[in-house]
């Protein structure tokens, strides 16, 4: 038996079809995303021109089966794509990942027949979602919202405010959570059209980062939902929201990727042709190894988020809810420190609105925050730690 026979792929190791996909992003991104990031970035708004391109890209509707008018790939192919656009604007990075980590992925692994006929279609030809569940007092405790759905006629009535939802200024469908009113149980998703009565989008908050992102407050004074628009059983959500949370953490994990690989590529650049003291500054150990330590990290991260794929195909619940919550941890702390660290090597440049780099910065940021803060992805790690009473528990 040869070596070959007894050792797995690298896991990181691209098919032929994944290769291709991930060399398509990648020229999508630096011809159609690179030459508006600067524009975008201080409009604090996505280019309309850009979002169309997204449908003929396959971007707005990547795992959604081509019977449906999607791309027709898988997760993986979904995380690649957010890396790639990371990598060269993490702020449309954001965009495609809350449409297809979170919006798509959701009718497509929880709708029913009718719903998936009625709504795949539109989001894989441009139709934007967004994923209403935080409020004001409903952050890391998300399952603490009050938004209430007041069950009336075939339907219901929703009331409430949601705080924080991404690309709301876009969004043509919200996927809801609320309280049915004197249902047993606890959370109850609906999938609500931007053009139902009673829903307003507030204007976008102005951001540290990934400004051209855009994060609206979304009012719900009495939006009428049909029942056949309820996403999964009525009082049986949380499930489904830990599920695509669980996807969700994976694409903004990848998003961060991404964006320290962008940002590793810039200080590496920048250091290989500024010459001080009649030397390219990479030559210099100070300005090199803390780069190469960032190569590693950087590698670290992206093994774990390619492997959440398998896991979250193969694992068990426990096991997706650690790996999710590790991967997204893991990937917040390097693009953190890519980040900064490209600044430093740039030096007084780096500081500048010139190069790309002090944008990258502002937008590492809130990698520790959105998707869960450090703080509660630990709270799920060490309670699964805890829980394994002293076994291993992967």
């Amino acid at each position: 038996m040869t070596t070959t026979d007894t050792i797995a792929r690298p896991v990181t190791a691209l098919s032929e079809r994944h290769t291709a996909w991930r060399d398509a992003v990648r020229d999508f991104a630096e011809t159609e995303v690179r030459p508006l990031v600067g524009e975008m970035d201080a409009a604090s708004a996505l280019d309309p021109t850009l979002l169309k391109k997204l449908v003929p890209a396959g971007l707005m509707g990547i795992e959604i089966p081509r019977t449906y008018g999607g791309a027709g790939q898988d997760l993986l192919a979904v995380l690649i794509a957010i890396e790639e656009l990371a990598a060269v604007d993490p702020a449309v990075a954001v965009f495609v990942d809350v449409q297809n980590a979170l919006v798509a992925s959701a009718v497509l692994r929880h709708g029913t027949g009718d719903q998936k006929r009625r709504y795949l279609p539109r989001l894989a030809t441009g139709l934007a979602g967004a994923y209403a569940i935080s409020e004001e007092q409903a952050g890391s405790d998300a399952f603490a919202l009050t938004t209430r759905a007041e069950p009336r006629g075939q339907g219901y009535l929703l009331h409430g405010r949601k705080c924080w939802t991404t690309s709301a200024a876009e969004a043509g469908l919200f996927l809801v959570f609320a309280r049915v009113d004197g249902a047993a149980g606890g959370l109850t998703a609906f999938l609500v059209d931007r053009d139902s009565p009673g829903l307003t989008v507030g204007p976008p908050r102005s951001k540290l980062g990934i400004r051209a992102s855009s994060t609206c407050d979304v009012r719900l004074d009495g939006v009428p939902v049909g029942r056949e628009n309820v996403l999964g059983r009525v009082g049986a959500a949380d499930l489904l929201a830990m599920e695509t949370l669980n996807v969700g953490k994976l694409g903004i994990a990848a998003q961060l990727v991404g964006l320290a690989r962008g940002a590793l590529h810039e200080a590496l650049g920048y250091a290989q042709r500024r010459e001080q003291f009649g030397e390219p500054i990479v030559a210099y150990q100070g300005v090199l190894f803390p780069l190469a330590r960032l190569a590693a990290e950087l590698e670290a991260a992206r093994v774990l988020l390619y492997d959440a794929v398998r896991v979250l195909h193969h694992g068990t619940p426990t096991d997706r809810l650690r790996v999710s919550a590790m991967a997204k941890y893991l990937a917040s702390e390097v693009a953190e420190r890519a980040a900064s660290q490209a600044v430093e090597t740039l030096g007084g440049n780096g500081f500048t609105t010139a190069h790309p780099v002090e944008k990258l910065y502002r937008d590492a940021k809130v990698g520790k925050i959105y998707e869960g803060t450090s703080n509660i992805q630990f709270r799920t790690i060490g309670a699964i730690l805890v829980g394994a009473g002293g076994e291993r528990p992967w």
